[in-house]
């Protein structure tokens, strides 16, 4: 597809994404814009009482019995109540205004943020979290900036040609054809320009984004900066994306101020024009002294207007431009979606089975090949194996993160990807290896786990939890931030926090993913406590290398290559000397499995 055609092909989902949320305020949209309508209407004719004006001070109209001072005070106090009631049209407007666009932009990255949350755990994997939250304020900025040319210059510029070519045809056809033919050809360059100019506009777009994205990684990576000493680099790094954009920008906007001389040009080349014509048939008897005000203030009110079109036409495609990345995320379908009438999980007995499960990250990586594997009711299970045998992704398939390639992943007798996302989520607990969390208070990171929950119930799972010790200590307690994505906190104690999470949700299915990874012994060992309290009556899948952890499951089962080699208990496998699991154990040090 070539560039024009996909230009043109996002244009058209940028502006219906704008409409999908406009067209929510039909009737307030409508109003606004006949007010805008009614001020401009009235715009048009103001000309037309300065041309009775002038002819009435050159004799040109005849006065009847009224004296010439009291028809040009009538004319004056008309010409103040049109402005009074322009005036009134463009404040009300305004005033809708500002309650209409900012409602539409929330509308706009709410919408956005609602629909990125059902993306897939892989389309999060490849995209910068900085960049995605860069383009979701860009589209509400772009619409704002949009409907900022459209309600202040495209609707005005609209009623000022057609009211002022109607004025003035009637009192010279030559007059107005002439000047419609001068504004087809003035707006006819300007969109062919603005179209022209769109694929730099995208361009630019595209480097603010990457731009967005350095800076975004560099800083959320500032400790690992200033361990490797890689201040230098990484100023290279962004110093080479910016200069990019520079680049982009200035070519831009020199084309800008391009255009602008043409525009300017042209005008003084229609104006010269105009009243020589005008000059011409004044001479013959066909216009009035009046009549060269009409011109003047007609020609005044569309130099104003069509000048900003100019200005408008390109800023309306900058700002398709800025949105179109969005708008395109917008437009992907989601990886992992539920099914058709897919119903809610309902756990019963929390009887799991992976049934010749296979799945692949892509052509070149299959993770897990047929793999089959049944945990029974409240059954504690260990996933052990070498690195990249698959035990995290068996994970992250019963959270369907990822749909399978082929099998099946069961819970009870009910197909995981038949049943809605929100339940199956719903029912499971997961304690990750590094827990990230939220730039909020500790109560609100622990109440995650369920949103309803009371205050001393939070209390209770993180004295379960044995974190309330240390957040006691903490100079807000409870209401102390955490930090983004928590750095304020220790491993270990951001650990804590998780484990308080899940004991909070109290699902009947819960995932240890090496959830005492980042204690030390000591904490370790007065968190077993509550592990085992918090796997009590549940179904247990734990991937962990400590001894602590895996001698206390009712079953290891052992990944090799995306399959069940081996099962049994930890003595059983140990008892097997040609088995991999032995093989691990033999070589761990300091009670971890390498």
């Amino acid at each position: 597809m070539n560039e024009h055609a996909r230009q043109k092909i996002h244009t058209r989902d940028v502006l219906r994404v704008f409409w999908e949320q406009v067209s929510k305020y039909k009737g307030s949209t409508l109003f606004m814009l006949l007010l805008i309508a009614f001020a401009n209407a009235i715009d048009v004719l103001v000309p037309v009482f300065y041309k009775r004006f002038f002819d009435l001070l050159s004799g040109d109209l005849s006065p009847g019995t009224e004296t010439i001072a009291h028809l040009l005070i009538g004319t004056i106090v008309i010409i103040g109540v049109l402005h009074g009631l322009e005036w009134l049209g463009w404040r009300v407007s305004g005033l809708m205004s500002s309650w209409f666009q900012p409602r539409v932009m929330a509308d706009l990255e709410q919408t956005s943020l609602s629909y990125l949350h059902q993306h897939s755990f892989r389309f999060f994997s490849n995209n910068f979290a900085g960049a995605l939250v860069r383009k979701v304020t860009r589209l509400a900025r772009s619409f704002e900036d949009f409907a900022d040319q459209v309600q202040f210059h495209f609707i005005p510029l609209t009623f000022t040609l057609i009211g002022n070519l109607v004025v003035l045809y009637s009192r010279s056809s030559v007059l107005a054809g002439i000047l419609l033919i001068w504004i087809f050809i003035f707006l006819f360059v300007n969109v062919v320009y603005a179209r022209w100019k769109l694929k730099y506009d995208f361009k630019s777009a595209a480097i603010d984004s990457e731009a967005t994205g350095v800076l975004a990684d560099s800083i959320s990576n500032a400790v690992t900066v200033q361990l490797f000493t890689g201040r230098l680099f990484e100023d290279g790094l962004f110093a080479e994306v910016t200069e990019r954009m520079r680049r982009a920008q200035t070519f831009t906007w020199r084309l800008g101020e391009l255009m602008d001389a043409f525009q300017s040009s042209f005008m003084f080349l229609i104006e010269f024009v105009i009243m020589y014509v005008a000059i011409r048939l004044w001479e013959k008897g066909l216009l009035t002294i009046g009549d060269f005000a009409l011109i003047q203030g007609s020609l005044l009110g569309i130099f104003f207007k069509i000048w900003d079109f100019g200005r408008a036409i390109r800023r309306v495609f900058t700002s398709l431009a800025d949105a179109d990345e969005m708008v395109q995320i917008l437009k992907m379908p989601h990886e992992v979606v539920d099914a058709r009438r897919a119903k809610e999980l309902q756990v019963q007995s929390g009887r799991i089975e992976f049934k010749n499960v296979t799945f692949s990250f892509n052509k070149t990586r299959r993770v897990l090949s047929k793999m089959n594997l049944i945990i029974k009711p409240k059954e504690k299970v260990a996933l052990v194996g070498p690195s990249g045998a698959g035990k995290s992704t068996v994970v992250k398939l019963l959270f369907r993160f990822h749909d399978l390639e082929g099998g099946q992943i069961l819970i009870g007798n009910q197909d995981i990807a038949k049943v809605t996302q929100e339940s199956l989520r719903r029912n499971i607990a997961l304690v990750p290896q590094e827990p990230i969390l939220f730039h909020r208070s500790v109560m609100e990171n622990i109440r995650y786990g369920r949103r309803e929950a009371t205050d001393e119930e939070v209390i209770e799972a993180a004295k379960k939890a044995h974190a309330h010790e240390f957040i006691e200590e903490l100079p807000q307690k409870y209401e102390t931030f955490v930090g983004e994505r928590g750095v304020k906190l220790s491993g270990g104690e951001r650990q804590r926090i998780a484990i308080a999470r899940a004991i909070l949700k109290n699902a009947p299915i819960l995932v240890l993913d090496e959830a005492t990874s980042s204690l030390d012994s000591e904490s370790e060992s007065l968190i077993q406590e509550a592990l085992e309290e918090l796997m009590r009556d549940k179904t247990t899948i734990v991937i962990a290398h400590r001894l602590s952890t895996i001698m206390k499951m009712d079953r290891i089962v052992v990944i090799q290559k995306g399959k069940v080699i081996d099962t049994g208990t930890h003595e059983e496998l140990l008892k097997k000397d040609e088995g991999i699991y032995k093989k691990l154990w033999e070589i761990q040090a300091g009670g971890f499995i390498q």
